[in-house]
């Protein structure tokens, strides 16, 4: 890190939020120079990591939830410059399974951990951080309101789809990776990078987000599973022995109806997908002890 110099891309609902306000406040007294920008529509994210990375900064903050780090994650993809994450959304799926606080006091603290290299997943040119989604999960993703997450945090996400199982449908899919092959019907896909999405559903438990490969989790959809799956939510119960998983550095999707993807909060829809994991892409302060780690030795970031 070339001096303690950062800037903060944060999303614009969170403009006026005092915890953030007094985050940033405690870092300037630390003596950090520490920049905010702030989002407005879609594509900012985006310009203002060009332009951060343009002006000489080495070190950005994403304030905001998955979306947000999705595209300044993208922005950010395979420069020098080092990401901290500042968790400021409903979900906060990927920040939740990598340990990181939820506090941005806490979070901003993270800058002082060296940064290491995680990997990204990219599908169609376009990348994500923390999981693409597929099937049921997506549109339940997709279809959970603003207000509903307001009231209900991250339960909006299981309260949704439990009000919408008259609208379950699955889908047909193949998919095709080294050694790995499966085709069927399916009510639900997660390729993780990170281990969960949707608000806490954990798809890939024991994803790594720095072992160059993608976690696949797949869900099949037997008529009777479609029967009692509200039964088994609705009652507490695990589902994690019904899933087919694999870890693969690349897997193509066809479907030949099309699938609806969610990547970290981006749609995404196709007939013929190959997702495929991009290593050591983007360098981040997570805590030294992230579970998204493996527990090879640390080659450090050369500044």
């Amino acid at each position: 890190m070339t001096g303690r110099k950062a800037m903060l891309i944060l999303h614009g609902k969170q403009a006026l939020n005092e915890e953030v306000r007094a985050a940033v406040t405690d870092k300037r007294n630390e003596g950090w120079e520490l920049d905010v920008r702030v989002t407005w529509e879609g594509g900012d994210a985006q310009r203002l990591v060009k332009e951060a990375l343009a002006a000489g900064h080495t070190q950005i903050i994403a304030g905001g939830g998955d979306g947000t780090l999705r595209d300044i994650a993208e922005a950010l993809a395979d420069s020098d410059a080092e990401l901290t994450i500042m968790p400021l959304g409903t979900a906060n799926d990927f920040a939740r399974a990598a340990g990181i606080p939820l506090e941005p006091k806490a979070a901003l603290d993270l800058l002082a951990v060296p940064a290491r290299p995680v990997d990204l997943g990219e599908v169609d040119g376009k990348i994500f951080l923390n999981m693409a989604t597929g099937g049921f999960g997506s549109q339940v993703t997709a279809n959970t309101s603003e207000d509903l997450k307001k009231v209900l945090g991250g339960a909006a996400y299981l309260f949704t789809g439990l009000t919408r199982f008259s609208e379950l449908s699955t889908a047909y899919g193949e998919l095709n990776g080294p050694d790995f092959r499966w085709r069927g019907d399916l009510l639900a896909l997660g390729i993780g990078n990170g281990r969960q999405a949707g608000g806490g559903h954990v798809l890939c438990p024991t994803a790594l987000a720095d072992d160059g490969l993608l976690d696949i989790s797949i869900l099949p959809a037997p008529q009777e599973l479609v029967g009692t799956l509200r039964g088994l939510l609705e009652g507490g119960l695990g589902i994690d022995n019904m899933f087919i998983r694999a870890r693969l550095p690349w897997v193509e999707l066809k479907s030949a109806q099309g699938l609806d993807i969610n990547l970290d909060g981006e749609p995404l829809s196709g007939e013929n997908l190959r997702f495929s994991a991009r290593p050591a892409a983007l360098y981040v302060h997570l805590p030294a002890d992230s579970a998204l780690f493996t527990t090879r030795r640390h080659i450090a970031h050369a500044d």
